[in-house]
């Protein structure tokens, strides 16, 4: 993983009339990193990534995505991003091929070179055999592999997920871990978000939200001894009391 910051947040605020959703956020993501941005419901998660996603405009602060400002460059921002959601992002009625070959256009990308890069995504998931099956008609853990795949087709800089593992087993949730080291390996930033304190283990730092601020950002080995916690479980557990009794 290369030191380079690829996401740059300075005292991110979003306010909507007097509640106060993130409070001035601060943190850096960078090159390859898998980063996992966690909270319980309601923290802020949700907003910010809005935000970094360039679908909302912060209230003020500084927040600059793969080398491109959100207020000024959204669009520049929109075309070297991926996004993959616990809906997994993908049309139920169309087929499977389908929905490459639209995300794909969405994308820009060019038609003889969409039909090479589908046939070898084809392959390397090994679905070939359903390219013409409609998606509804997958199992959940192939229709998973197939969302992330799709969000990072174009091969962005940065990929959002957003409780992309949220309903699937234990086994098919680590397959698609797998699925995540092999992008950052390519030099894709991840940025995640998990109900998942397992999860939390995989990633390379995490940051913990509560009440619109981030209450702790370090590496998952680091903040179990600083808690003195045997489990990022026990570490989110302690940041939600202390803030509570706070």
């Amino acid at each position: 993983m290369t030191r380079e910051p690829i996401i740059i947040v300075n005292n991110l605020v979003k306010k909507f009339g007097h509640f106060v959703a993130n409070d001035h956020l601060t943190f850096e993501v960078f090159r390859g990193e898998i980063f996992g941005f966690l909270g319980a419901n309601g923290a802020g998660k949700t907003t910010a990534i809005r935000i970094l996603c360039g679908l909302s405009f912060p209230t003020s602060g500084e927040v600059n995505i793969a080398g491109y400002d959100i207020y000024r460059q959204r669009d520049l921002i929109k075309k070297n991003i991926g996004y993959m959601s616990q809906k997994f992002s993908l049309y139920e009625d169309l087929t499977v091929k389908e929905n490459i070959h639209f995300y794909a256009g969405i994308y820009g990308i060019g038609i003889t070179e969409i039909k090479k890069r589908t046939q070898q995504l084809l392959e390397e998931l090994e679905l070939k055999n359903v390219e013409n099956k409609l998606i509804k008609e997958l199992p959940l853990g192939w229709r998973q592999k197939l969302a992330f795949s799709v969000a990072i087709f174009h091969n962005p800089r940065i990929v959002f997920l957003d409780e992309p593992t949220g309903g699937v087993d234990p086994v098919t949730r680590r397959r698609f871990w797998e699925l995540i080291y092999g992008a950052a390996e390519k030099g894709i930033t991840i940025f995640v978000t998990t109900h998942y304190m397992d999860e939390a283990e995989y990633c390379h730092r995490v940051s913990i939200m509560d009440q619109g601020r981030i209450e702790a950002l370090d590496k998952p080995d680091k903040l179990k001894t600083r808690y003195n916690a045997g489990n990022m479980d026990e570490v989110f557990l302690q940041i939600a009391r202390k803030t509570k009794i706070g």
